[in-house]
């Protein structure tokens, strides 16, 4: 068996600049992590056994109970940031800067009079966070949720890892029904998960099956499961090498990796090593 990976997979820098601060505190038995800082069980794991406070849910908590509340990579809005500083939080901001960018381009297009529509997942808490500083705004989770709104200008902007081509149909499908509004679509899904994305699209050709790394939660990793599905491609979504089914996996001569942006390192590289160990395994039998 031949294993391929993705030529991009893995960690973006938005999580590794969040885990590099992480690992600068040095009194983690003070610091709530304000949700999940990224959808990894692994990792949530790990931050738990150095003695950071996370929610057991994807929900975050009204008011963490610790002195230090952790904004994490997925961002809040500015009223829950004054809400936190107010009831006396110290906070360490982890957002990425793509979240910002997002959210700043939500902000323009409402102070301009823009009724924004946000292309993403209800409830995810970047959407929360994106919408909680808004005057007028509606979640499009997909084209079926499409409708004409009454308002003359209709602002577009894009959860940071909703998938690019269901963006653009929605982006469309909201001009056609709404021919009579001014429209200013902004781009605002990061680069990193597009090349994730388009690197896992030039590897398929090359395999008969995919493993994909990454947690069950992890919206980005779950596109990524898909767009092998789509293309044909048996794909298998796993958060760690313990998860493989090697076996079945057994059944190919080359297998394809990659990755969602906040899959470890060493994740992947144990992954890969098990993967190999199926030639091991099958040579043994034979």
């Amino acid at each position: 068996m031949r294993v391929l990976r993705a030529d991009l997979l893995g960690l973006c820098f938005g999580v590794r600049d969040a885990l590099a601060v992480i690992e600068t505190i040095e009194r983690p038995e003070e610091v709530a992590i304000h949700g999940q800082l990224v959808h990894n069980p692994i990792v949530t794991n790990m931050l738990q056994s150095k003695g950071f406070a996370i929610p057991a849910g994807s929900e975050r908590p009204a008011t963490p109970d610790r002195p230090v509340v952790l904004i994490t990579a997925h961002g809040v809005s500015d009223a829950e940031r004054t809400r936190l500083t107010q009831a006396g939080k110290r906070l360490i901001d982890t957002t990425c800067p793509l979240v910002t960018r997002a959210h700043q381009a939500a902000m323009k297009l409402d102070q301009e009079g823009f009724h924004v529509i946000i292309i993403g997942r209800r409830g995810h808490v970047e959407v929360q966070g994106l919408t909680g500083d808004l005057k007028s705004f509606d979640v499009v989770e997909s084209i079926g949720q499409v409708k004409r709104y009454p308002n003359s200008r209709l602002g577009i902007v894009c959860q940071t890892t909703f998938p690019e081509r269901v963006a653009a149909a929605i982006a469309d499908s909201i001009s056609r029904f709404n021919p009579q509004a001014q429209i200013r679509f902004v781009d605002t899904i990061c680069l990193p998960t597009k090349e994730h994305q388009r690197s896992l699209l030039r590897l398929l050709p090359q395999v008969e099956a995919m493993v994909v790394v990454g947690g069950r939660n992890s919206n980005n990793t779950r596109e990524l499961t898909r767009l092998c599905q789509e293309h044909g491609r048996p794909a298998c979504q796993v958060e760690s090498a313990h998860d493989l089914d090697l076996e079945w996996l057994a059944g190919f001569e080359t297998i394809g990796l990659t990755a969602g942006t906040s899959a470890l390192d060493t994740t992947i590289d144990e992954v890969e090593k098990a993967l190999t160990s199926i030639n091991i395994l099958e040579g043994a039998r034979q």
